[in-house]
């Protein structure tokens, strides 16, 4: 069954999030771009009150948004967050020049990582290709504006994603300002996780979390009720 992924940027929005019927707690800041990283002390207390409160729920946190060509620079925030505790550290990967070398250095990494393949301009599955040894795989979108991830790439595109992830036994995630409405499209490709954030906020993305709406949310992933549009 597909998991629910939402992402977080305060202790109580994680709070909420772990009561709410999330699987996956992402912690990120919506308002700095489509993996907006935390400050690490952030992300520390947010690790640090999760564990506290008794929350055992795998929890990833994205290093923010830095170009292919600074790979010392990619490295380093990796280890940052690493250290913060959480369970994956997302790191963002634009197709193109600097990818494969940004992949080769996060290999050597003696965390979990989980690339993020940016997808705004397709995806490039001879590049994912080379990503399977890592613990898990993840498409996305840089501009929430402009539309879904299925605004970006094609069904059949995003089917082959799945399937490369799953020969590999490698766990894949989808996300890109998903709505309610994606949902059967979402349960179609059966991707181990799908990830949420304007879809459980009342206003934009940057806004606050709302309890009630990731609840309806949760309730439509796991087949408690219809989904509502939205």
């Amino acid at each position: 069954m597909m998991k629910l992924l939402v992402s977080v940027r305060t202790v109580a929005e994680a709070a909420i999030a772990a009561e709410g019927g999330a699987d996956f707690i992402d912690l990120k800041e919506p308002r700095a771009g489509a993996l907006g990283g935390l400050p690490v002390a952030v992300i520390g207390d947010i690790v640090g009150a999760l564990r506290a409160s008794g929350c055992r729920l795998p929890v990833s946190a994205t290093i923010g948004d830095l170009p292919m060509h600074d790979v010392e620079d990619i490295v380093q925030q990796a280890r940052a967050v690493a250290a913060c505790g959480v369970d994956y550290v997302k790191v963002g990967i634009e197709r193109g020049d600097g990818a494969a070398a940004v992949l080769q250095a996060l290999s050597a990494l003696p965390f979990a990582v989980v690339p993020v393949f940016i997808a705004d301009h397709g995806l490039d599955l001879g590049l994912v290709a080379t990503a399977l040894h890592f613990p898990g795989v993840m498409a996305d979108t840089a501009d929430k504006l402009s539309g879904s991830l299925f605004d970006c790439v094609p069904v059949a595109g995003l089917q082959r994603f799945v399937a490369l992830a799953r020969s590999a036994g490698t766990m894949v995630g989808l996300a890109g300002a998903l709505r309610h409405t994606h949902l059967p499209m979402l349960a179609a490709l059966s991707p181990d996780f799908a990830g949420f954030r304007s879809a459980v906020c009342r206003g934009d993305r940057g806004s606050a979390l709302d309890a009630a709406l990731l609840r309806g949310l949760a309730d439509a992933v796991t087949g408690r009720r219809n989904p509502v549009p939205g």
